[in-house]
């Protein structure tokens, strides 16, 4: 899978020159008005929410009319249309997108400044000063549990350390009948919450420091602590009994009723799990978020973030009514807030989900982006080296060494990431 996505991004870059050369749509009147198609990869909601989100937007600007299309397999279904040129007038930017690539398939917003002093976290599909999408809603990274299962297990502090969080998640195996820790590995996906959590050290360089690393896995390490814990909880028999069983839409239902007590996850599952909790006939209560265990001097962090950019496609017809919707969907649809999502507006309200985990004293930290001379680094070792930070195949492989699944052990698994992203790095640095 992983050799897969890589060289789908790869084929992307490729067809990417190519759009690039064949120039950019013909430009619009510049009136907010007409049809737009808007791609979305909520299915759930679009026939029901968004369709509400329309009329408004069609009310506050007369004779536009939006269009919808949902999309199940976003990522992999929209990655391939990019280079068919035909993908709506907004979309949400797909993960395969190399900030590179920015310009080649997506209307600049304004500069970085322009944007930033309306919007949040704006550096995160820019480039080259430009940014060219507004965050549908943000994200601030931690642990969803139980607290339900937690009180019974007796613990009555949140832990500070993976140390501690270990230490918990056999009180709760000892002490419960619920599984302790979930992976999610089969559906793979989850996993890659675990890249989410990069400010937990309480370093917003984090990015900039994992491109100039040659040993991400070294002992102290942002990777070593967190792909760490990952190994300890499977090895320590915390988690699920059989994890190429694991199922995602019935994990919301095990933690929503006790049987599961803890998964990594950003907090737009919190009103997943929520509701989950009601179903199952408690109350949403029951569900509790805590920062990434790794205080520095008793101070935790979360990394927030924003979570899919809309962009405007730049073979759109009708850019003025796109743009017009981008900002109106930030700004006035409040679908971050019904998400339990952070607001992407600058001094937008936090959501009342993250109400008891903001009380904890968590510190909010918002990663510093890349210089722009190193801007693709990242991108460019992952590829190089095949290890997916945001895909699922080395943390499940990490899974099934500390399972007994797959030859080594800790220290031999995070010696080869080393090594691999090591001999990457110099590649990409010629």
């Amino acid at each position: 899978m992983a050799k897969k996505l890589i060289i789908g991004v790869a084929a992307l870059a490729a067809t990417a020159l190519l759009a690039g050369c064949s120039g950019s749509a013909p430009a619009d009147d510049g009136k907010v008005a007409g049809e737009i198609t808007v791609l979305t990869n909520r299915t759930d909601i679009v026939d029901t929410v968004f369709k509400d989100y329309a009329a408004k937007f069609e009310k506050a600007y007369p004779g536009t009319t939006v269009k919808f299309e949902a999309i199940a397999d976003y990522e992999t279904d929209v990655s391939t249309r990019l280079s068919s040129g035909s993908y709506g007038d907004v979309l949400l930017i797909p993960n395969t997108v190399t900030k590179a690539q920015l310009p080649q398939f997506f209307e600049p917003l304004g500069t970085i400044d322009e944007l930033g002093k309306t919007y949040r976290f704006v550096t995160e599909m820019a480039y080259e000063d430009n940014a060219y999408g507004v965050a549908v809603t943000g994200n601030a990274q931690g642990i969803v549990y139980n607290k339900n299962v937690w009180e019974a297990a007796g613990i009555t502090e949140l832990p500070t350390t993976p140390d501690d969080f270990l230490a918990d998640l056999q009180l709760v195996k000892d002490k419960t009948d619920a599984t302790p820790y979930y992976t999610n590995y089969n559906d793979g996906w989850p996993l890659s919450q675990w890249e989410g959590n990069r400010a937990a050290t309480g370093d917003a360089d984090a990015s900039i420091s994992l491109v100039e690393s040659d040993a991400p896995w070294a002992k102290g390490e942002y990777h070593e602590i967190t792909d760490g814990l990952l190994y300890d909880i499977v090895a320590n028999g915390l988690s699920e009994d059989d994890p190429s069983t694991t199922d995602w839409e019935s994990s919301k239902a095990g933690i929503g009723s006790g049987a599961i007590s803890s998964m990594v996850l950003g907090s737009w599952a919190l009103t997943q799990m929520q509701d989950a909790a009601v179903t199952a006939g408690g109350s949403a209560d029951d569900i509790g978020y805590m920062a990434f265990p790794r205080a520095v001097d008793g101070q935790t962090y979360a990394t927030i973030g924003g979570d899919y950019k809309n962009a405007v496609s730049l073979n759109s017809k009708n850019k003025a009514t796109a743009r017009a919707w981008i900002d109106w969907f930030a700004q006035e649809s409040g679908f971050a807030g019904d998400q339990g999502g952070l607001s992407p507006v600058v001094d937008g309200p936090d959501p009342d989900t993250l109400t008891e985990f903001t009380a904890s004293g968590v510190e909010y930290l918002e990663l510093t982006p890349v210089p722009t001379d190193k801007a693709t680094w990242e991108n460019d070792i992952i590829s190089e080296s095949e290890i997916d930070l945001w895909g699922q195949i080395y943390r499940q492989k990490i899974v099934d060494v500390a399972r007994g699944a797959a030859d080594g052990d800790k220290a031999s698994t995070f010696e080869a990431l080393n090594t691999a992203w090591a001999e990457a790095k110099a590649s990409v640095e010629g």
